[in-house]
């Protein structure tokens, strides 16, 4: 059986802002061919590294996001590296650059220059701000633009937990993820388009506009409803104060328990037999508390009071799955680490074992986002080491004599 994009050959021209889009293609199967420059692309050296010995080929951010590739080196500033991008160019279905808007165009390498040899390429330029507008040679990092598009005016503390907080990003890395995904699906669009008509094209994909697409319903609630959404302590953003979600169980983890469609006669009840079978209910059987109006009145009480004393009393593990088993949506903040033990992932076959033959020992990854039946997601290899397959692409494939090698390698062009 063959992965889903099996046959398609991608030349990956990415830095740490797209890197990830070359992975979703590799591990779907995509001859993925990561071109970096003499010596290795920058994000090789972005910690942390492997038993904390920095080297360029330990990194283990790049090893992740660098799975199913092979990579050769090839310097585009000479004559020579630029003849042979166009010849392989002249073979691949997809060119991915994260280069600064003009710049393969100033080489002679842009889209309508490659095409001329291979009318069905498609070129995914994705950049921080796109090829146009007045932004577009702006600089940028990833908590740049969790704060331009928008993301981090939902993220933070709210007035009752921390007055006048200011806004926070989520973690590292989701500006580029969320444009490597928008990428991926654009190049996977392009390629249904050329099955069509026969014809490539050039994507210009724009990591701003990508994290502008997902700040949810701020943009909407703002235009058509003039509210201003609020930042919510470790919940969703709301145009007034909601009830908290997040509480303290008996061995220090959170849980977040959400009451999903509010506190109605229905949840309340519900809640009360959960809690009655702790002996925790308090109150919360009495036939009162089927009155919308006696709920909405006793509602501080019941969340803060009730709940979280339940919660309290046991561990997050064993409240959230006596939750989940009442109809609540319930679930235990857990660390990164403790996924290692989830034994529903581990049911799934979520974590891979990838091996490192250079090192001689095996590690393990996270697995696919779905699985499919008929043409299975694989990680075929682990990240490419430096100039790994320069003989296997340019002698065994472009048919380069190994002497020719040797003479580009001495002039700089690889």
């Amino acid at each position: 059986m063959t992965c889903p994009l099996a046959g398609l050959r991608v030349l990956e021209l990415a830095n740490e802002t797209g890197h990830f889009c070359g992975k979703l293609l590799g591990d779907l199967g995509a001859d993925v061919v990561k071109i970096e420059p003499p010596g290795g692309e920058p994000c090789r050296g972005i910690g942390p590294f492997l038993d904390d010995v920095p080297h360029p080929d330990r990194g283990l951010p790049f090893w992740y996001y660098n799975t199913s590739k092979r990579g050769i080196t090839l310097n585009l500033q000479t004559e020579d590296g630029r003849a042979l991008f166009r010849r392989l160019a002249a073979g691949a279905d997809i060119v991915l650059e994260t280069f600064r808007p003009g710049y393969l165009a100033s080489l002679g390498l842009d889209h309508e220059s490659l095409r001329a040899e291979n009318p069905g390429l498609i070129v995914c330029a994705l950049t921080p701000f796109g090829q146009t507008g007045p932004w577009r040679d702006y600089l940028s990092s990833d908590l740049s633009h969790m704060a331009a598009g928008g993301e981090m005016a939902s993220c933070g503390y709210d007035e009752a937990d921390v007055p006048n907080a200011p806004p926070i990003a989520p973690g590292g890395g989701n500006a580029w993820h969320m444009g490597g995904h928008y990428a991926y699906m654009a190049i996977a669009a392009a390629l249904v388009y050329r099955t069509m008509s026969g014809e490539g094209q050039l994507i210009d994909v724009s990591i701003h506009e990508a994290c502008a697409l997902t700040t949810e319903s701020a943009i909407a609630n703002y235009i058509y409803r003039g509210e201003t959404l609020l930042r919510q302590t470790g919940r969703h953003h709301a145009p007034a104060p909601t009830a908290r979600t997040q509480f303290r169980a008996k061995d220090g983890i959170y849980v977040t328990a959400l009451i999903s469609g509010g506190l109605n006669p229905r949840n309340v009840r519900s809640l009360a037999d959960l809690m009655d079978r702790y002996g925790m209910a308090g109150d919360l059987k009495d036939p009162k508390y089927q009155d919308p109006a006696v709920i909405a009145e006793n509602a501080a009480r019941i969340i803060d009071g009730l709940l979280a004393s339940f919660i309290a009393s046991l561990p997050a593990e064993e409240v959230y799955r006596a939750g989940q088993g009442a109809g609540f949506t319930w679930g235990a903040v857990r660390a990164p680490e403790d996924l290692l033990k989830d034994e529903h992932l581990h049911d799934r076959g979520f974590w891979k074992t990838v091996e490192h033959p250079e090192l001689g020992r095996s590690f393990v990854y996270p697995g696919e986002a779905a699985i499919f039946n008929g043409s299975p997601w694989s990680i075929s290899r682990r990240a490419p080491l430096t100039g790994e397959h320069n003989l296997e692409i340019f002698v065994e494939e472009l048919g380069l004599s190994r002497a020719e090698l040797s003479v580009l390698r001495e002039n700089g062009a690889i």
